[in-house]
């Protein structure tokens, strides 16, 4: 990635391919059912909200830092001195809830994997434009900061923040995304059990 415009395109190519894997993914889990205890079933899907709470406040708490500063410098303070790209871990996060909506764990896993995968090819275009933009700031940022998974022994914070009021209500309402999860899997819970929808496997 040379330029922001080619970083721009290839971001919109990626959210339409993200959009048909997530479709694929949700078609898929229609003919899925959880094999728990409906008891522990419903303990898994409620810790799936709590993990979708999770990332909605991560995000938000990423955009406190990078809103209307992503391309435009690097920043290193806050959930950036965790992982370059916390953005997408708390996403991650949030897959793992989604998928545990479904009242299974494994479905959970699946979709968190299959979430860092995607993300993974992503990173790695944007690393690509973020070297070639900063030069040897962000290549020494690349070795004090692991590419995804935190370490949370460098946390390094600022005593103010420049908030932009308008970005921040955005990943807010963005993020309230996930929690359509929550109805969709309860309908296809009760379709399942109505025999409209045929259950092909069960898995935990």
């Amino acid at each position: 990635m040379q330029s922001m415009k080619e970083m721009s395109r290839y971001q919109a190519r990626r959210r339409i391919a993200v959009a048909i894997i997530i479709a694929l993914l949700f078609l898929a889990l229609l003919f899925v059912r959880s094999a728990w205890p409906s008891g522990i079933h419903e303990y898994i899907e409620a810790f799936g909200l709590g993990f979708i709470i999770v990332a909605i406040l991560g995000r938000m708490w990423c955009t406190l830092y990078i809103g209307g500063h992503k391309g435009a410098q690097i920043i290193r303070t806050g959930p950036y001195s965790l992982s370059r790209n916390p953005l997408y871990v708390f996403s991650a996060i949030g897959a793992f809830g989604i998928g545990c909506l479904t009242g299974s764990l494994g479905v959970a896993f699946l979709l968190a994997v299959a979430c860092y995968v995607t993300f993974l090819f992503v990173i790695l275009a944007e690393e690509g434009y973020l070297e070639n933009t900063f030069g040897q700031s962000y290549r020494d940022y690349k070795t004090d900061v692991p590419r995804f998974f935190p370490r949370f022994s460098d946390y390094r914070d600022v005593e103010t923040l420049t908030i932009r009021p308008k970005t921040l209500y955005n990943t807010f309402f963005d993020g309230l995304v996930f929690f359509v999860a929550f109805p969709f899997f309860e309908t296809v819970e009760h379709l399942q059990s109505a025999g409209f929808i045929p259950i092909l496997f069960y898995t935990y």
